[in-house]
């Protein structure tokens, strides 16, 4: 008989973040459960202490681990074999690097089936500042990223911009400082989506890179100008190449090449680096680069132009 699928959710994010309260409230919640075995893999002692009686009526035994090194293969399978559980729940430690349990062998039964990454809003542009490598390793393979304590003054569009620019999957959530949800968000876009032509200015290239990203329809049939560096991938054909700019994600060690994909019949003209003044017709269309629908261009004019002070753009 084959053995049934144990489920792991591995929780994320420095000290004081949120975890151990979001732990908590998922494991508590009466149907979460249902009468199942839980197992509480805690890496890291934070401001919350667990109500060890609410977790043993709820049926979840909980170990504690104080090393990296201890959280082992081995360890695991050990832990399986004496508590059996049906779900696990790991609160990883905010100074540990999440790749590494990622790249650990679990037990066999074992699945990881979420990833959530809590971050405290208050601190996270102060983090992103001082140790932006660290803050992004929390949640660039998280499959939820939640932002609480937030209030009005939260620049919601800013940090959301930061973590897809890391992340493209992730789901967003904003939870305000009473512990409801904030659905509120509708970001105004920095340029007139209305106008005949589009005028992106250089430091909106990252903000409407970022929205045609995720809403590719917006743009649709839209004539857009903007300031480009020109990429001409080896596998494109002579007459396709790339208008984008070099972002920095989160630190100068995370530094990208972003744009579209773009038609122009006489772009061989140009060379990889030039800079250019580009005005183009926006398609959304199904691209291979892509792996599915997104916005593709097509060049109306090209003209050179000279280099730009500030070569990076960003995401805020």
């Amino acid at each position: 008989m084959e053995k049934k699928e144990i489920y792991v959710y591995l929780f994320t994010g420095f000290l004081e973040s949120g975890k151990s309260t979001l732990i908590q409230g998922t494991i508590l919640e009466p149907e979460f459960l249902n009468g199942e075995k839980g197992l509480l893999i805690s890496c890291e002692e934070g401001e919350v202490e667990y109500d060890e009686a609410a977790l043993e009526k709820a049926n979840v035994d909980m170990v504690v681990i104080d090393e990296p090194e201890n959280l082992t293969t081995k360890y695991m399978e050990k832990l399986n074999k004496k508590h059996r559980p049906d779900r696990v729940f790991v609160e990883y430690n905010g100074m540990w690097k999440v790749e590494d349990f990622l790249n650990t062998e679990l037990p066999k039964e074992w699945v990881i089936v979420q990833v959530l990454t809590t971050i405290d809003a208050s601190t996270f542009q102060t983090y992103m500042g001082n140790m932006g490598g660290m803050m992004v390793q929390q949640f660039n393979e998280s499959d939820a990223v939640i932002f609480n304590r937030c209030n009005e003054e939260t620049p919601k569009a800013s940090f959301r911009r930061l973590v897809k620019a890391n992340n493209r999957r992730a789901q967003i959530i904003y939870e305000l400082e009473d512990g409801s949800i904030d659905n509120s968000l509708e970001e105004e876009m920095p340029f007139d989506m209305n106008a005949d032509v589009i005028e992106i200015a250089e430091e909106d290239y990252g903000i409407w890179y970022m929205d045609a990203m995720d809403h590719p329809e917006h743009y649709k049939d839209k004539t857009l100008h903007f300031k480009a560096i020109v990429y001409h991938p080896d596998n494109f054909p002579r007459d396709w190449f790339v208008p984008g700019r070099f972002a920095m994600t989160c630190c100068v060690d995370d530094i990208t090449f972003i744009g579209f994909k773009c038609h122009c019949s006489e772009i061989d003209q140009y060379k990889t680096r030039d800079w250019i003044n580009i005005t183009a017709k926006a398609r959304v269309e199904y691209a291979k680069e892509y792996e599915g629908e997104g916005v593709v261009l097509e060049a109306i004019s090209v003209e050179r132009t000279e280099k730009s002070k500030e070569e990076m753009v960003y995401f805020t």
